[in-house]
């Protein structure tokens, strides 16, 4: 039996795309909604989802792990609401709770590993440190979880962890709006997380945020991970990623009290 979770706010431009890649073949879908204002509990309600409505935290992982506590069978999928599963993650998927239905001694992991192909502007990157992108989402419940105390962390697992077939397909910036929306919000989180552990800023760090990590960055993702293979997107990507930090430290700088 397989539960299918996800946490989203107003993912109604995603929520369809992704429900269809696995409605016909997994036993629940389980949706914790952080308020949305848009069509997205609308749309889950039309594939039978088990939805529960709470407010939007500023660390999405809170919802997302409330919705693996909702789950209510042993293999759990957790997916983003614009990602969709393509067809040999799902037949590795289906196979897996075979086996756990009639050999789950044979089973070892606790959770497995899923790479991710990245969509950016309609573009799949192949390089640039974003392919396989792999991502902790196929679990056995309650042997992975998720800390929730920053925007990418991965999931802690008891036990071993092994690698799942197939791919996660993610749509997850189609335009440079929702690039730079979601700019915002990581760059806002990671500025509010600064001050709260109330270290102050130094002539070092402002050099670090400013200058030295944006050039890093850029040339780690462009050159040593090869995005320049990925021509103008990879190029576009990596210069985006390194704007990060120059605007964390305006953040902090413009939040201190």
């Amino acid at each position: 039996m397989i539960s299918v979770v996800l946490a989203t706010f107003n993912e109604e431009k995603n929520i369809d795309r992704c429900l269809s890649s696995v409605k016909d073949w997994v036993d629940e879908i389980v949706i914790v909604d952080g308020s949305s204002t848009d069509k997205t509990v609308d749309i889950a309600k039309s594939y039978n989802a088990k939805i529960t409505v709470t407010t939007n935290k500023p660390i999405f992982h809170i919802n997302k792990q409330m919705a693996l506590d909702l789950a209510s069978y042993k293999l759990v999928l957790q997916l983003d609401a614009d990602e969709v599963v393509d067809d040999e993650l799902k037949e590795f998927i289906l196979e897996l709770n075979n086996q756990l239905q009639k050999q789950p001694n044979k089973v070892k992991e606790s959770a497995w590993w899923i790479k991710r192909k990245n969509n950016f502007l309609g573009h799949w990157l192949k390089k640039g440190g974003q392919y396989p992108d792999p991502v902790i989402r196929l679990l056995i419940k309650g042997k992975a979880r998720l800390p929730s105390r920053s925007v990418h962390e991965q999931m802690e697992v008891d036990g071993s962890v092994g690698w799942a077939e197939g791919h996660l397909l993610h749509f997850s910036n189609p335009t440079i709006g929702d690039y730079l929306r979601k700019m915002k919000n990581y760059t806002s989180l990671e500025a509010d997380k600064y001050l709260l552990e109330n270290r102050g800023l130094s002539f070092f760090f402002a050099i670090n945020y400013i200058i030295l990590k944006p050039i890093i960055t850029f040339l780690l993702l462009f050159v040593r991970h090869k995005g320049f293979m990925d021509g103008f997107y990879g190029f576009l990507f990596a210069l985006l990623s390194s704007w990060h930090f120059p605007i964390i430290f305006y953040k902090i700088l413009t939040r201190q009290k």
